[in-house]
Parts: C-alpha cells; sequence; structure tokens
C-alpha cells in the first residue's frame, strides 16, 4: 500500500486567538491594559503554537495578567513567579516562558530569586511593571520609588536609595535589558519580540502608570510636552541623538556620560556615541541604564543583549550525557551505588 505523505500547516493565530473570557479588572487608564494589548499582538509574530506558551506571575496589579492571555497561565505567590518559571521551563525546556512581575514582587519579596534568574541565564522572558509603587495593597512605597517621595507608608517621604533595575540586572549578569513605556505600544511591541527571541533570560522594564495610587510618575518622560528632550531611543548601530529637535547627543567624557548639544563647542554627530547593545563589557550599558531625568535622557529600547550559555540548556546537555553514558540508569542503581550495608 502507497504511503501518502502529509505535510503539516502551521496555523495561523491573530491576536484574538489570545484574548481570554475573562474579565479585565484593572482600573481605567491603567498602563496594564496597553501592555497587555501589545504582548496579545505579539504572541502570533513568535510562531509559538498556544499550547506551548505559558504565563506566569506573582502578587500585584501585573500578577493578573495569565487571566487575560488565553494560554497556560500560572498565578503563583508573592515574589516567587521566578522560581516557579524556572521550574515549568526546566520540566518542559519547549515551552515559551513568560513572566509577569512588578516592582515590589520582584525587587522586594522576590529580590533573591529575580537576580538568580538573571545570573542563571534560563530561558525566560519577564516583563517587569514599574509604576514606582506598591498599587494592589494601596499605595505603599516600593523598591524603585524615589527618595523622598511622600507615600501612605513614607508620610514624611521615603529615606531610602531606590534600585535602578537596569543597573541590578546588569550587575547580576543578565545578558539581555531593554526598558519601554507603556505610553508607545509599538515601541512595546518591537521590544516583547525581540526579547522572545533571546536565548535565555530576556528583562524588559516598562515603565507603568498607576492612575490611582501614583499617576504621572513617568509624566516628565511620557508627557507630549516633555518628552522629546526627557527621552532616548537606542537603536543598535545607530548614534545616541535625541531632542525635540534632535540636537541633542550622548557623549563620553572619561568615565562618565554626558549630554552635548550638537554643532556647539565643536560637537559633531561624529563626537556621539554609537549605540552597541551586543557590546560584551556591561560598562557602557549599565552607564545607559541609570541615566534619569532631569540631568540626563531615560534610556528606552534594547539596552544590552549579549550571547550565552543558558542554565537549561546546560542542563538539558547533562541529562542527555548521564543517559547515555552514566553508570546509574534508575532509582535503585543510585541508592545500591557506593558504598551500602544491611541492618
Amino acid at each position: 500500500m502507497e504511503t501518502i505523505k502529509t505535510e503539516t500547516i502551521k496555523p495561523t493565530l491573530s491576536k484574538e486567538d489570545f484574548i481570554s473570557d475573562q474579565m479585565v479588572k484593572w482600573c481605567p487608564g491603567c498602563g496594564d491594559h496597553a501592555i497587555l494589548s501589545a504582548f496579545q499582538k505579539v504572541l502570533p509574530q513568535t510562531g509559538v503554537r498556544k499550547e506551548d506558551i505559558v504565563v506566569v506571575s506573582g502578587i500585584g496589579c501585573s500578577s493578573r495578567f495569565p487571566y487575560y492571555v488565553k494560554t497556560y497561565g500560572f498565578h503563583g505567590i508573592h515574589g516567587r513567579a521566578a522560581a516557579l518559571a524556572s521550574g515549568i521551563k526546566i520540566a518542559n525546556p519547549n515551552l515559551m516562558v513568560w513572566m509577569v512581575t512588578g516592582d515590589g514582587d520582584s525587587l522586594a519579596i522576590g529580590g533573591n530569586h529575580f537576580i538568580h534568574l538573571l545570573r542563571r541565564n534560563i530561558d525566560i522572558n519577564v516583563m517587569l511593571f514599574n509604576n514606582k509603587i506598591y498599587g494592589l495593597t494601596k499605595g505603599q512605597f516600593s523598591p524603585t520609588t524615589p527618595s523622598g517621595h511622600r507615600t501612605k507608608s513614607s508620610p514624611q517621604g521615603t529615606i531610602e536609595h531606590p534600585f535602578n533595575v537596569g543597573e541590578l540586572a546588569i550587575g547580576a549578569q543578565g545578558t539581555f535589558f531593554a526598558r519601554a513605556v507603556d505610553t508607545n505600544p509599538k515601541m512595546m511591541a518591537e521590544i516583547m519580540l525581540e526579547a522572545s527571541q533571546h536565548s535565555g533570560t530576556s528583562l524588559i522594564e516598562i515603565m507603568q502608570n498607576c492612575v490611582i495610587f501614583n499617576d504621572k510618575i513617568h509624566a516628565m518622560v511620557t508627557s507630549r510636552e516633555t518628552r522629546d528632550d526627557n527621552q532616548i531611543y537606542l537603536e543598535h548601530g545607530k548614534p545616541m541623538i535625541f531632542g525635540k529637535d534632535l540636537d541633542k547627543g550622548i557623549v563620553l567624557k572619561g568615565t562618565r556620560l554626558e549630554v552635548a548639544k550638537l554643532n556647539e563647542n565643536g560637537i559633531t554627530e561624529k563626537d556621539i556615541l554609537v549605540h552597541d547593545k551586543y557590546q560584551w563589557e556591561s560598562g557602557i550599558h549599565v552607564l545607559l541604564a541609570t541615566m534619569e531625568p532631569p540631568e540626563y535622557p531615560l534610556a528606552l529600547g534594547v539596552i544590552r543583549s549579549i550571547s550565552d550559555f543558558t542554565f537549561d540548556g546546560k542542563m538539558e546537555a547533562i541529562i542527555k550525557e548521564e543517559k547515555e553514558h552514566g553508570k546509574i540508569k534508575s532509582v535503585d542503581d543510585l541508592l545500591n551505588s557506593g558504598k551500602t550495608w544491611e541492618i
């Protein structure tokens, strides 16, 4: 009997295929709505089946995300999303795992898991919503709240130094760090897609607005009146030029970055730094990640993207090697290996 060969046709998916039937319970005007929409738009572009995508979260407003995406999802407990996502990816390396978290969930109670996820470079995509406040628990200061900021838990102003997410991530040996704003869906989508293609832990910090407890915290960077002079979108291989009239640029003076005006004091485009997101040395990437208004523009886009081995890749290789050449083939072999005795 003749065998008929059939070709597997990959199903074409759209944004609508990733919209769940759950009521979205974020406040009207919350930046999370725009992030969700961009994410649902990007998933079909990854070419990954819905059955092979998992969205994992901890606790917080951002952590409702798994309910609103029509894929597999896991809503964990406070600060433990990284541990759950790591276990899921290592147990089933074929899955595309997205971890959705907030500045409180990841940088406070989940801080230890967060830095070790980045250090291990497990192939997981992380979206960290940074509204610089605890929104779900009604307005306490978080690890990214600016010093001196008055909140319900710091009525006289915070007396802590805030974390800079990029500096922390790169210091933890992160291989991919990007930053976006919730007011620019196109930018978010482009970055999400690039993050999905990165081998290793990709981290996207999304500057997200909490309209109830920290409204306009990112206004200097996002409002139409001030954004052009207070944000810079970094593109690989292009000079770091910004400003409403594209007349400003970033230059390196000694060991620090400075903002220079083009065509003043002999400064030309040749003097402006050119972005290299693939540069292994992290010095310039850290400096870019720590730039903040009003002295500097906030750096957006993919700041760092380097290639390195992944934890899950190494783990798979070790398991394969042991299966093929290891002496221990079962639990019985393990229990009876080495010195044994009977009682």
